[in-house]
């Protein structure tokens, strides 16, 4: 079941990183930390009571002259309509409300999406109280006060935003076709994978627009096995767009990413792999979906007997974060190699809810131990008791250890390579879980 999207839009300087940060808390260091990479920290998971969804910051809106200013401000707003289920829109107390406020705030109060109008800065009531009244000239709602550095307001505003959550998502759960987001750059070659898949089938179930995302929804029949192929090719990269991931390119992944169960990043052979690519790899790799590398274009290049090892090498480097990603040299114009596609989807679903006997997994964990001891500190050895699988989708491993402190991460690692030398797990990422003998769920 794909979480909800909460999309903060407002102005510069308005304080949408800070309120992202306070909310975000220790779930940044995730994004953050993954290795190998470095990318802009505009999303995370978050939680609040019983509700879990993803937070994205849209960044500000940032006219350069008049003349820019509604096409950049509408287009920030619309794709943050397009994709979020929920928008938290910021303004904020001590510069009051603006003409920017007032075009952005018509966008959204046609949209019909929820809108949750929050006034930032308002570090005393007793100061600023009235000044929040002017804020209900917007047309979009109650505005609710927040101080997002002080953390105060928060808790009235979030329980206004999740009370906007769809109530029942029964028929995403039911629905067991397996869901592949098609992600990358603009201009790799997404749209031509899609359609030269159509094409190939020649059976198209249905055509569907994506829930309240801007993809589309693609059912494709291979072998009696029907497919749902999540297409994000609506990103176009504009002239003054640099090299750097825009947000509004996250913004779309991510809520492809949240639906599908594996997805397959196409990167462009003649071009390479590029520090864009993985910061695309790293939200599905955050995500733990299963991942497929689609390099497209392959007829383009020119070949001899060692470029396919130079190529994969190449990528397995910049890509190093995820070592478990399955690949494929494709070209979507000839339809070379698409029928392996759909085995090694097949092989990656299969692989992301593959449950493994308990009995079997400890058996494998005292082997490896025996053929490497557990490290040691000031003395005290490491002991690790138990190991089980507590969930699918990634598959998650709980390990019982006499002392977490101990287990170092590359041990941890030496743990996961056992258990995949064991069974493979092909294109879907392992999480382990670290717990002291005793500990609660």
């Amino acid at each position: 079941m794909s979480r909800p999207i909460v999309a903060v839009v407002g102005r510069p300087n308005v304080g949408k990183s800070t309120l992202f940060n306070a909310l975000a808390g220790s779930r940044i260091s995730i994004v953050k930390g993954t290795p190998g990479i470095t990318r802009d920290r505009i999303y995370a998971d978050v939680s609040w009571l019983s509700h879990d969804f993803t937070l994205i910051d849209t960044g500000g809106i940032e006219p350069e002259s008049k003349d820019i200013l509604l096409s950049r401000m509408r287009e920030q707003a619309q794709i943050a309509i397009d994709t979020a289920d929920v928008i938290i829109f910021m303004t904020d107390v001590k510069q009051g409300l603006t003409d920017a406020d007032q075009r952005v705030a018509d966008i959204l109060r046609r949209s019909g999406k929820p809108v949750v109008l929050v006034v930032n800065k308002v570090d005393s009531l007793a100061k600023y109280g009235n000044d929040i009244y002017e804020f209900y000239n917007l047309g979009i709602g109650d505005p609710y006060a927040i101080s997002a550095s002080g953390k105060t307001g928060l808790g009235e505003m979030l329980d206004v935003v999740v009370s906007h959550f769809p109530e029942d998502r029964e028929e995403e759960e039911e629905d067991v076709r397996p869901r592949i987001a098609v992600i990358g750059k603009p201009n790799v070659g997404k749209s031509s994978l899609i359609n030269k898949l159509l094409g190939e089938e020649r059976v198209i179930v249905s055509t569907i627009p994506g829930t309240t995302r801007d993809a589309i929804d693609t059912s494709v029949v291979h072998d009696d096995r029907e497919y749902v192929f999540i297409d994000t090719a609506g990103l176009r990269r504009k002239k003054n767009i640099k090299e750097e991931l825009e947000h509004y390119m996250v913004l779309r992944t991510v809520a492809a990413v949240e639906r599908a169960d594996v997805c397959v990043l196409v990167i462009d052979a003649t071009e390479g792999v590029t520090e864009q690519d993985a910061k695309i790899a790293g939200i599905a790799h955050d995500a733990g979906k299963g991942m497929i590398i689609a390099v497209n274009k392959w007829d383009a290049i020119e070949k001899n007997d060692k470029t396919i090892y130079e190529y994969e090498k190449k990528i397995r480097n910049i890509l190093s974060f995820m070592p478990y990603a399955a690949m494929i040299f494709i070209s979507a114009q000839t339809g070379q190699r698409l029928n392996r596609l759909f085995d090694l989807i097949d092989t990656v679903v299969n692989n992301h809810s593959l449950r493994i006997q308990t009995g079997v997994l400890n058996e494998i964990m005292a082997e490896a131990c025996a053929l490497n001891q557990p490290p040691t500190d000031k003395g005290k050895r490491l002991k690790l008791f138990y190991i089980t699988e507590a969930s699918v989708k990634p598959p998650t491993f709980v390990i019982f250890v006499n002392d977490k402190e101990l287990m170092h991460f590359s041990y941890t690692r030496y743990i996961e390579n056992s258990i995949r030398e064991a069974f493979g797990f092909k294109g879907t990422p392992l999480r382990f879980i670290i717990r002291e003998r005793g500990e609660d769920k």
